[in-house]
């Protein structure tokens, strides 16, 4: 059936998409203000760390839920600065702590360097604080042992913004997934290139004690959206590999990293790399397939080099038709189910046990992988 036969049908009047949170942006550029408040505040939520522009996404998504930002704190001066312009009405707090012992701030938002955020994390649950933070949540599997004895001592909120969380293709697919589209989900493959720029990139990228690793780092979308797909409560890390190809330059990056996964509700496979051609105009083209027993899913969540203009493509072939859809319209929760869960002390925004078995996964992936080294070759004619 041709493609735009699908787009009378009524089955799509509900579809959109959009990927926001994951995304660097593909050239530097000047960052416009963060939104608006958009209703009004039900929490008043606070900054500290601002080492990754993640945080501006995160401090979008609290506040479209109606979180209040009063404050914030890094002791950079230069990103202190930025975010002032950016989030005006935010007060720049004297330190850290100043913020953690005000009982009137309820959640706290993080984007610090990633082996800083697990141990802030667990300073601002004792502290009686509900805490968001950037991927990787921790560097790690120690330090995510320690969370998972303090959130459980503490029963605060301990939540990771993820792209699932902003992207609106993945959440059209859960949608279509869970309403039997495609039959049960057997495997997803998820492909993520990332664009280097490494003259824009802080100091700590480059250091793997820092940063974690790539399959800790950029990986961990992928690890969330298998378990989301697949539906798996339990899963493991088959096998794994990484390496540094191509950038002896900076001997603690690896660019280059890939793993199977094994779940009680499906398989997975993840390549993630630093290799975006120059030539494309986002920071890289991420994928998913959702493959099933009908029929499967491709999400282009970034762009379509097809030629559909934008981000946000969902395919859809099952036994009878090709389907196309446009997910610009679909709904983000992530932000308004977090505030609830603050004020309710429910998980509605993402269940605190699959927020860590994402981690795990993450995290012991990174800790077997084998190391690739590749040899120079003469290249076939």
């Amino acid at each position: 059936m041709p493609v735009e036969r699908t787009q009378r049908r009524n089955f799509l009047k509900t579809c959109a998409a959009s990927v926001a949170a994951a995304a660097w942006p593909s050239r530097p550029r000047a960052f416009p203000r963060v939104q608006e408040q958009p209703r009004s505040p039900r929490i008043r939520c606070a900054a500290i760390g601002l080492n990754h522009s993640h945080i501006y996404g995160q401090v979008d998504a609290v506040r479209r839920g109606g979180g209040d930002l009063v404050a914030f704190y890094a002791p950079e001066q230069d990103l202190a600065a930025d975010f002032s312009r950016r989030v005006p009405g935010a007060k720049l707090a004297r330190s850290a702590r100043e913020i953690l012992e005000d009982d009137r701030i309820q959640l706290i938002v993080s984007a610090s360097i990633p082996n800083e955020r697990a141990p802030l994390a667990i300073e601002a649950m004792r502290h009686g604080k509900d805490f968001m933070v950037d991927k990787p949540a921790a560097t790690t599997l120690e330090q995510l042992a320690e969370l998972r004895r303090v959130q459980a001592e503490t029963r605060r909120i301990f939540s990771v913004l993820i792209e699932r969380h902003e992207s609106k293709t993945i959440t059209k697919a859960g949608e279509l997934v869970k309403n039997g589209a495609i039959g049960r989900v057997i495997q997803t493959v998820g492909l993520a290139p990332h664009r280097m720029d490494p003259a824009h990139r802080p100091a700590w990228f480059f250091e793997r004690e820092k940063y974690g690793g790539i399959l800790c780092d950029l990986a961990s979308h992928n690890i969330d959206a298998f378990l989301f797909c697949t539906g798996s409560t339990s899963a493991s890390a088959v096998a794994s590999q990484v390496g540094n190809v191509h950038h002896p330059e900076y001997p603690g990056l690896e660019d280059f990293g890939d793993l199977m996964l094994r779940g009680n509700g499906g398989t997975g496979y993840i390549r993630v790399d630093w290799f975006t051609p120059g030539a494309l105009n986002t920071f890289g083209d991420g994928r998913l397939t959702i493959l099933g027993t009908d029929g499967y899913i491709e999400l282009r969540k970034n762009v379509d080099i097809g030629g559909r203009s934008g981000g946000n493509h969902l395919f859809l072939v099952d036994q009878k038709e090709i389907q196309y859809m446009d997910c610009a319209a679909v709904p983000l929760t992530y932000g308004t189910r977090l505030v609830d869960d603050v004020l309710n002390r429910t998980e509605t925004a993402a269940s605190q046990a699959e927020t860590f078995l994402a981690m795990e996964l993450a995290l012991e992936a990174e800790r077997q992988a084998k190391r690739v080294t590749l040899e120079a070759v003469a290249q076939p004619l």
